[in-house]
């Protein structure tokens, strides 16, 4: 599915948050926003995945404005896995994966055998399929992460959004879901925190800057140690090796 961001502004309270936005995802690339703090990438995908409405511009999927769709066609097309996720009832894993069923089903219509057999297909590709009948609120952080990619694939995305999803996990297990991602084979778009995490994994990456793309690329041209300087305000080594990109930071 092809998804492009066109001149993109957001104005909230008198501020201009997003200026003129254009980004293009094809051909199942896994795309980076990148920047500081209030940068915008948050405020630019819920422009995506309609939390917020810009001021100007438009969202394309496939060449149809998003605007022209209900939610629920757009529901069955783009899947959203985000930083936090609280529950407070104790649902099983199973039923807050088959809450990803929702957009395909009619009001008050019960899960069927298809819906089971989905629910257990995402499941297994984020290799949770052993616990499907545990507490979710029993599980760790990262294994709960795992459970909402579940939910956001039995969706049956064209594509997924990520907004920074990994932040709060260890390391362990923001490799393991950016390998999961990575493998889905779907476009991707994702708010990515960590540099080297988004060198790993991103065919394209995108800088924001007081909201506003300052460069876009691929991990080796855009991930220089003058570009972390003018976006982060801090010193790096990039290291470029066959692997890709390494970067450390110099205080």
């Amino acid at each position: 599915m092809n998804i492009k961001a066109e001149n993109i502004n957001i104005t909230l309270e008198k501020n201009n948050i997003l200026k003129d936005i254009n980004i293009e995802v094809d051909n199942k690339e896994v795309v980076g926003i990148i920047g500081p703090n209030g940068s915008g990438k948050s405020t630019f995908l819920k422009c995506i995945y309609r939390v917020l409405k810009p001021s100007d511009g438009a969202i394309l999927l496939d060449k149809v404005d998003i605007k022209d769709m209900t939610v629920k066609e757009s529901s069955k097309r783009l899947a959203v896995l985000s930083q936090h996720n609280n529950y407070n009832f104790d649902f099983t894993v199973k039923d807050i994966v088959l809450m990803g069923r929702s957009p395909h089903k009619r009001f008050m219509e019960r899960d069927n055998k298809e819906d089971y057999a989905i629910v257990n297909d995402a499941l297994k590709k984020v290799e949770m399929l052993e616990f499907k009948d545990r507490c979710f609120q029993s599980l760790s952080g990262g294994e709960q992460q795992r459970v909402i990619l579940a939910r956001a694939l039995a969706q049956q995305p064209q594509c997924l959004i990520l907004d920074e999803p990994t932040n709060h996990l260890d390391i362990k297990y923001q490799l393991q879901l950016m390998r999961i991602v990575k493998n889905l084979n779907i476009e991707v778009i994702a708010a990515i925190h960590d540099l080297n995490i988004a060198a790993m994994y991103c065919d394209k990456i995108y800088v924001l800057k007081d909201g506003e793309i300052i460069k876009y690329g691929n991990p080796k041209e855009v991930l220089t140690k003058e570009l972390i300087k003018e976006v982060y305000e801090v010193d790096a080594e990039v290291i470029l090796n066959k692997e890709g990109v390494y970067i450390s930071y110099l205080y």
